[in-house]
């Protein structure tokens, strides 16, 4: 491993809970990603979602932590880009019902291949990879996660169930979402949610439901994503 990777491809270890991320931080609120070969296997509320993550992503670490570099390191961009658009490449139909692999978990080995496959540089490939890995690891407080990590953990969080909406400005959220329409997306994530839930009752989406979680009770994930009272206006 070579120390520049931290750098060139967001490796660089920041707090892992968004809540000591933000302490006494001192501002509030204030490009299209790259798309591959895998964009075809992407529904199309899917593929925009992505790139309202990138966008959404992107303005957090503008605007609220200049010192990542994020703008003046184009691979970190280019690696978070892939990380955007391929981080949800677990859910499509080709991949969520034919592993026993958490979507996340095959999403991951799915784009760190493909990125490999097309020539991309290994950090790259593996900095995407644990993002992917852990961009649902919204309950674990401890320790560090890439910087890549950590910018798509809040921007996924922030399209999905609203939190820390007021990390980007209103009209970011408007434009966003005009360019890449949500159509519905609160609604169709949910049921996506579900779906993997009854498929694979120990996935990791579990995380966000009732210990011993079993069918047929309601998914508290599923829930909260339907109950996106800051999206509602634009699904």
């Amino acid at each position: 491993m070579a120390a520049e990777d931290w750098k060139l491809y967001g490796f660089a270890p920041v707090p892992r809970d968004p809540e000591v991320l933000f302490k006494d931080h001192p501002t509030a609120s204030g490009s299209n990603p790259k798309q591959d070969l895998f964009v075809k296997e992407l529904d199309e509320q899917t593929f925009n979602h992505s790139n309202r993550v990138f966008v959404y992503g992107s303005a957090i670490a503008k605007t609220h932590f200049p010192e990542w570099e994020y703008s003046e390191t184009p691979t970190i961009v280019e690696t978070y880009a892939l990380a955007c658009l391929l981080h949800d490449i677990g859910t499509a139909e080709k991949f969520l019902a034919t592993t026993h692999l958490s979507f996340e978990f095959k999403g991951a080995i799915v784009a760190r291949d493909l990125i490999l496959s097309l020539g991309g540089a290994e950090p790259a490939a593996d900095s995407v990879c644990d993002a992917i890995i852990r961009h649902q690891d919204i309950f674990v407080n401890g320790g560090n996660i890439t910087v890549v990590g950590q910018i798509l953990q809040l921007a996924t969080i922030l399209d999905n169930v609203g939190l820390r909406a007021n990390l980007v400005h209103p009209r970011l959220i408007e434009t966003t979402t005009g360019k890449f329409p949500r159509k519905g997306w609160s609604e169709h994530f949910a049921r996506v949610i579900e779906k993997e839930l009854a498929l694979k009752p120990w996935c990791h989406t579990s995380t966000f439901e009732v210990p011993n979680w079993r069918a047929g009770v309601r998914s508290n994930f599923a829930t909260d994503v339907r109950a996106n009272e800051v999206m509602r206006p634009f699904d």
